[in-house]
């Protein structure tokens, strides 16, 4: 073999999964926007067999989320070679998640990226996970699916969630929720965006 150095290069592709980890402060005060606020039912526009979902505001969300949606211009820039300029808050809600309930895979409409941030979970899921016998992450596990199956593609990701975990992600990003037993709930909330992108 020669001794010359190979250079080369690789290319990115597909949609842009992103994820960060909210400070303690952070999910502390986004709980402080979620109530059961049967006044704000938002079920019927989601896909979900979830008993509990109630929007919150998008405007107090964002003003909280601000430092990591400028983190993600950052990784949009990055992904896309494109400036991401403006990150608007469309619509947020909250999803209280039981035993039994669950989330079919689906996308979200009406903007243009979507997201969803993990604030409490229940205190059995980690042991139900583990004895979990799957090829996904496992009970109350979230799962991304992109693409045509194929070999040599990378076309799902799946993740256990923790406390604290978000995700941003295409709109058009097919995602889904496995269902679980333990007791208690799984809390989270999802909110999308609309942007604003120039080259």
């Amino acid at each position: 073999m020669s001794g010359k150095k190979i250079y080369y290069s690789f290319h990115y592709w597909g949609p842009l999964l992103f994820q960060s980890k909210l400070k303690d402060s952070t999910i502390k005060k986004i709980l402080n926007l979620c109530s059961k606020n049967k006044k704000k039912d938002h079920r019927e526009r989601l896909a979900g067999d979830i008993k509990n979902e109630y929007l919150i505001d998008e405007k107090k969300i964002q003003d909280i989320l601000e430092p990591y949606l400028y983190a993600f211009k950052n990784a949009y820039k990055h992904w896309y070679n494109s400036n991401c300029d403006t990150i608007t808050a469309t619509t947020a809600w909250v999803n209280y998640m039981k035993p039994g309930d669950s989330n079919p895979f689906h996308i979200h409409t009406e903007c243009d990226l979507s997201s969803v941030i993990y604030l409490k979970l229940p205190k059995g899921l980690d042991k139900e996970i583990k004895e979990y016998r799957g090829t996904t992450a496992g009970p109350g596990t979230i799962m991304f699916a992109y693409g045509e199956e194929s070999k040599f593609h990378i076309t799902w990701k799946s993740f256990k969630p923790e406390i604290g975990d978000m995700f941003i992600f295409p709109y058009s990003l097919r995602h889904g929720v496995n269902t679980y037993r333990s007791p208690g709930e799984r809390v989270s909330v999802a909110v999308n965006y609309s942007i604003k992108a120039r080259k």
